[in-house]
Order: C-alpha cells, then sequence, then structure tokens
C-alpha cells in the first residue's frame, strides 16, 4: 500500500506530539519533513530516530517554513498538518492556501486523535493568547490542590529547543535540574516558578511516556499549557484564560478559539487594567461561543520589589519575550509598574540591543518601550546581557516569571517585578476545583 506523504508544521511543541502519537507506528502515513518557525535555531536540526521509531531509522529532517512551497514539489508531499499555535484564523489559513495552491491536503489534528488519557485527574490551564496569564493561574490552581490536600504534579507544554534525545523525558524538582538540562531562559520562566513553590515539573518530548511517570508521583495531574495550544492530555476540567487587554483575540487567533468553546471555566484576567467595554466584550463572545462555561473574573496584581525605588528614575523595562514577540503584547508588568510608580522615563531599548536582538526588534515593530527577555540558548542569553549593560538607565526593572539576576550579569542596580492572580468575587478558583 503506497503510504501518505506528510509534512508537519511547527514549533518545537505540538508537531512533535502530534506524531508521537498519530503518524509515528502509523504504517498508513510517511512523514518526510518537519519545519519549523516562531522560535530562533530550531530548524537545522532533526527529529532523532531514538524517538521517530521503526518506521524512521535516520531520524527526520527538520527544514524552515518558508521553505514549504520548495519542500512540497522535491518530495511528492500529499498533506500538509498544521501544528503549532497562538496563530491568528488569517495566517493559519495563508499556510493552508500554500498546500492547496499545490494541490494537497491541509490537515488539523483534533483532541480526540492527539490527546492523551490519563489514570489519575487532570486540570488543565490553557488560554486564548500567550501571555494571558497562565503561570499565575497554574501557580494559584496548584496551591489550592496542594491546600486540599492534594499530591500534585504539573506537566509543562514543551520546549525543546535543544537536544531532543536528552530531552525526551525531563523531571524538574530543584534548581540544579534546570542546569542539569541546560534550559533556556524561555524554559527556566516557565519551570522555575513551580519549583520555587515545592511543585515537581515534567516536560520534554514524548508525553506518552512523560504523563506515565508523573502518573506514579501524582494525586491530581495540573497541565501547564504553552502559548494558546490545547492540552496534550484529556482533562477533567479545563480552566482557560482570556485576556481583558485583548478584548476580541478570543475568537481571533488557533487554538485560543477552540480552547474557549471547550472549557469548563473561563478567567477573564486583567480586569484591572482593562476598559471595562472589552471586558464586555469577552463576556459576550463566551455567552456566543460556550454559554454554559463559568466565568471568574481576576486582576493581575502587580509587586515590584521596592517600589519606592522606581520614583524620579530612567528605568529600562524587561518583559517576558514570547507575550511580546508571538503574543504581539508592546508592554507588560515592568513598564506597568514603572508608571504606576512614578518612573522619569521608560527608556527606548532598541539604540542598545546587540546581536539577534536587533532582529527580534526589527520583526515585532510593536516594541518600542521594553525589552523582550529573548534567551533561546547561551550566544542569545549573552546578546540580552550585552543589550542591558549597554543601556542608559538608572534602573533595570524585571517583569520575567524569573530572577534574570540570576543568569545574568547585570552592571546596574536591577529590580524583580511579581505579578499573581487575584479572583474578584464568585465564583472563585477554590470554587471551581472542589468539583475534583
Amino acid at each position: 500500500m503506497e503510504k501518505t506523504r506528510v509534512i508537519i508544521l511547527g514549533a518545537a511543541g505540538r508537531e512533535f506530539h502530534n506524531f508521537n502519537v498519530y503518524y509515528r507506528n502509523n504504517p498508513k502515513y510517511e512523514v518526510i519533513a518537519f519545519t519549523a518557525t516562531q522560535i530562533p535555531g530550531i530548524a537545522g536540526r532533526k527529529y532523532p530516530k531514538e524517538l521517530a521509531g521503526k518506521y524512521y531509522k535516520d531520524g527526520i529532517p527538520i527544514h524552515p517554513e518558508e521553505q514549504l512551497s520548495e519542500l512540497i514539489k522535491k518530495f511528492n508531499i500529499d498533506e500538509v498538518v498544521f501544528a503549532y499555535s497562538d496563530v491568528s484564523h488569517e495566517e493559519v489559513m495563508h499556510k493552508a492556501s500554500i498546500a492547496l495552491s499545490h494541490g494537497v491536503n491541509f490537515v488539523l489534528l483534533g483532541p480526540n486523535h492527539t490527546m492523551i488519557k490519563s489514570r489519575k485527574p487532570v486540570v488543565a490551564i490553557c488560554a486564548t493568547r500567550t501571555g494571558a496569564g497562565k503561570s499565575p493561574t497554574t501557580r494559584k490552581v496548584t496551591k489550592i490542590l496542594r491546600e486540599m490536600g492534594k499530591k500534585v504534579i504539573v506537566i509543562r507544554h514543551p520546549m525543546p529547543y535543544g537536544n531532543l534525545k536528552k530531552q525526551m523525558v525531563q523531571r524538574f524538582k530543584t534548581y540544579k535540574d534546570l542546569d542539569k538540562f541546560e534550559t533556556t531562559i524561555e524554559e527556566r520562566e516557565e519551570y522555575e516558578g513551580h519549583i520555587t513553590n515545592g511543585f515537581v515539573v515534567y516536560a520534554g518530548v514524548d508525553y506518552e511516556k512523560i504523563l506515565r511517570k508523573a502518573e506514579k508521583e501524582a494525586d491530581i495531574i495540573v497541565w501547564d499549557g504553552g502559548n494558546n495550544d490545547f492540552s496534550f492530555i484529556k482533562p477533567d476540567l479545563l480552566i482557560v484564560v482570556a485576556d481583558a487587554r485583548r478584548a476580541g483575540h478570543e475568537i481571533r487567533y488557533h487554538p485560543g478559539e477552540s480552547n474557549v468553546r471547550m472549557a469548563d471555566v473561563i478567567i477573564i484576567n486583567k480586569v484591572n487594567s482593562a476598559k471595562p467595554e472589552d471586558v464586555k466584550i469577552i463576556e459576550k463572545n463566551i455567552a456566543e461561543l460556550n454559554p454554559k462555561a463559568k466565568i471568574v473574573h481576576a486582576n493581575l496584581t502587580i509587586e515590584p520589589e521596592e517600589p519606592e525605588m522606581i520614583k524620579d528614575k530612567r528605568i529600562l523595562a524587561i518583559e517576558d519575550g514570547p507575550t511580546l514577540t508571538h503574543g504581539e503584547m508592546s508592554t507588560g508588568a515592568a513598564y506597568i509598574a514603572a508608571v504606576k510608580y512614578g518612573a522619569k522615563e521608560i527608556i527606548d531599548p532598541r539604540k542598545f540591543a546587540v546581536g539577534s536582538i536587533v532582529d527580534v526588534f526589527k520583526k515585532f515593530k510593536q516594541l518600542t518601550s521594553v525589552l523582550p527577555a529573548m534567551g533561546y540558548g547561551k550566544e542569545q542569553m549573552k546578546e540580552l546581557e550585552d543589550t542591558i549593560n549597554k543601556s542608559d538607565c538608572d534602573l533595570v526593572l524585571i517583569g520575567t516569571p524569573i530572577d534574570l539576576k540570576r543568569l545574568l550579569e547585570i552592571n546596574k542596580p536591577a529590580m524583580r517585578v511579581r505579578y499573581e492572580l487575584e479572583e474578584v468575587g464568585k465564583p472563585d478558583l477554590e470554587d471551581v476545583l472542589k468539583s475534583i
């Protein structure tokens, strides 16, 4: 029987999972290649034979997505599978149009074919966009479940930007584990908070293996989602975070709209910094897409370590990288703290940018007043450090989920800005978690 020849479009995460659970041992298909986008430096690798399985003795190459048309023609492809997240519906259809123009199928695999069933109860936290507030929501959920007497294990959406074979199954319990696996800034931003709070985090590439190991330690699994992807593990309770500062995005981005339609609970976050009319837009969209969902309203509280030090200072504001890049935000917690506590000036970081940081500013035109904490490897982390140290400011405000001072040698005063989820009114997260 002639096999269907497939290319899977990805960004170092969903594409590998879809391959593992649907294509790897499926004799009807031959996956010719993956493509890569969004994340610098992830193309040019191979999905290793140790992960690829018996049909792929040489592994599977990973090409830049820009080569898609060329690859379809060169390898006589039958189907293009779209497998990454936090992209507009319009952008998804641009990719579909490329495939269709070459006469081939364009495929989206759904939850029934990609979610793994756990033997333990699962709470999944997903979102409508990157930067909506999944991380503080997940931190709050894990603490509540622990207070309910549950042994909680967190499984994080993948970020395998390094050696895929070594990253097959990762377990993080201490900060030393972050060093052991040579994690990037982006990975540390998602793992460190859970470790600080005393929770074990699993991540990696092969989520069937990851889940089965995590189940041995857990009373309950918490899926900590990435981007606005839907869960790799079938949830018993799905919590979806919507961003009140990006009203309307919950119906314009993939697969965020799918998350809204599937959700048991939707948190409308950042209501304290959003316009009331934008909150009402989101409420209206939820009512139309998923009227059975419970709605929780929440604030994102922003807490600088020493707020009195901000007044009258010239500030360099550093924010979470993915929130600003494919999340498309123009500011974040550090910028808000600088304005709130009386900074004299928030400097333009673009004139101090070094190396690949220059390219980030060229690509994401909305970034004029904040520096994204880009760190997809040691070289880019050094470029971020050099950019910070060249900056002409009195104080660096770090609005990332981790303390960059532990990773970078910063030559000027620097202060963290933390942010936490705070529900407003009822129901709150304790109420919705009682059903688990």
